[in-house]
């Protein structure tokens, strides 16, 4: 559970900085000012911050499955302290790997967009950028999804006791709505990885990031709705308090 409230915080954390993003959008488009505030570059860093600890927020979800199926006797792999640990090494990570990107300076204010990112081009930033927050996080967790079906068709083969083989099933089922999860949040990112390959050749529509913004805006209802579908203890908590907020009404009612 510690995990999944990690990842819970860190959709929190996404949707805050894209709604004050929107905000300053919004702000000077209404008022028709073209106006850079002292946090917008900030913001700007935050942004690729919180993408990147959400995106190794579900890697570690699927590292802690993988081990517990590789290692269902080694209980230290299925203690707390190694998910704490596993978390603050992705925070620590997460805050650290756009540092160079604000520390030189590359973060600007893009007039057009009324926002601060990277301005896209063919660069070693642009391509870095994307390598450490996306690639890294999304292979892997496909490369461990595919690792744990061979893995558990390997346990089918072979005599494994039936409780450790259906648990093993479990945890891939978790891994494969993870896998489902992440790319359903890559494929809403398209227009923005268009305009990044767009921009190594040619300019880039006027207002790219306001039309990739709109998709990405999109990724946090997706994800908030995909995981109380997938979290089945979340999902039954939530009903649960429903069912009892109606049950508690009805005889008011009558």
């Amino acid at each position: 559970m510690l995990l999944f409230a990690d990842t819970c915080l860190t959709e929190l954390l996404y949707g805050s900085v894209v709604l004050g993003m929107n905000i300053f959008t919004f702000h000077n488009d209404l008022k028709r000012i073209q106006y850079q505030d002292s946090l917008c570059v900030l913001r700007g860093y935050f942004g690729y911050v919180v993408t990147a600890l959400t995106n190794y927020s579900y890697l570690i979800q699927a590292i802690y499955r993988y081990l517990i199926v590789i290692y269902p006797n080694r209980l230290l792999w299925q203690s707390a302290r190694l998910q704490l640990f596993l978390i603050c090494l992705t925070w620590i990570f997460g805050a650290v790997c756009p540092l160079p990107i604000i520390l030189t300076g590359q973060i600007k204010y893009i007039i057009d967009n009324e926002i601060c990112q990277l301005p896209l081009g063919l660069s070693f930033f642009q391509i870095y950028n994307p390598f450490f927050i996306y690639m890294i996080p999304v292979s892997s967790i496909v490369l461990i999804y595919f690792l744990l079906v061979r893995h558990v068709r390997k346990m089918n083969q072979n005599a494994i006791r039936a409780n450790t083989l259906v648990r093993a099933k479990r945890e891939l089922k978790m891994v494969r709505r993870i896998v489902i999860l992440v790319l359903g949040v890559a494929m809403i990112g398209i227009p923005y990885v268009t305009f990044i390959f767009i921009s190594f050749f040619t300019t880039p529509p006027k207002y790219h990031f306001r039309i990739a913004f709109v998709f990405l805006d999109t990724s946090v209802v997706f994800v908030m709705i995909a995981l109380f579908q997938f979290t089945d203890p979340l999902k039954m908590f939530i009903m649960r308090k429903i069912n009892r907020e109606q049950n508690a009404i009805i005889p008011a009612a009558t």
